[in-house]
């Protein structure tokens, strides 16, 4: 598998979306947060769009936010329990295991998800991780978790002109969580996971601002 092909053509395609206004519907709308949705290209489900401002510097936000073994992330993001790194592939390029814990009250059962995730950094200050799913020979389905498959996903951090210490933050979902799930409960699960991402979030950084 072409790994950097994948990981660049993951980038092209979340900075698209944010781009694209069109289609999007709003499903959840708390304090500064707004999530949006719209059906998804690549797989028969939804892709779901967060937005929001956090107090923080870009780079603080991201130093919560970046995917890699041992960060911040599993500490704040309920829905990261392990993150793994199964290889990497060039400097911004890596393939990654994540493990997520039960949710929606025990009816999803852990997951787990492999994925090739790129690290890009714009010339404005703009910094994003880009994710989707792929398959990596020492990395087979295992007992214990249903494999499930992101597709296109990540997030953005835009630095907000004349304020420093404010990041505007894009996030984008499309899971097939695989299973058998009904649609309903994936429908309800992640626009109220999305707004709880950003409090948690929120609160990550405020708590790195004081260290």
């Amino acid at each position: 598998m072409d790994y950097e092909h994948k990981a660049k053509a993951v980038g092209d395609c979340l900075m698209g979306y944010k781009t694209d206004e069109s289609g999007w519907k709003v499903c959840k709308k708390s304090n500064d947060v707004v999530v949006s949705w719209r059906p998804s290209s690549e797989f028969p489900g939804n892709v779901y769009k967060g937005g929001g401002v956090i107090s923080g510097s870009p780079e603080k936000v991201w130093e919560c936010l970046k995917p890699v073994p041992n960060g911040i992330r599993v500490k704040w993001d309920n829905n990261v329990k392990r993150f793994e790194l199964v290889e990497q592939i060039t400097e911004h390029i890596s393939i990654c295991r994540t493990v997520t814990p039960s949710a929606a009250m025990g009816i999803i059962a852990p997951r787990d998800f492999v994925d090739v995730i790129l690290i890009k950094q714009y010339e404005d200050g703009t910094i994003s991780s880009n994710a989707t799913n792929v398959s990596h020979p020492s990395c087979p389905p295992q007992s214990g978790y249903v494999r499930g498959f992101n597709h296109p996903c990540g997030c953005i951090c835009v630095p907000i002109s004349g304020e420093p210490n404010k990041t505007q933050v894009f996030s984008f979902f499309q899971t097939d969580l695989g299973g058998f799930l009904p649609r309903s409960v994936v429908d309800s699960f992640f626009p109220s996971s999305m707004a709880e991402f950003y409090s948690n979030l929120a609160k990550a950084v405020k708590s790195l601002k004081d260290l």
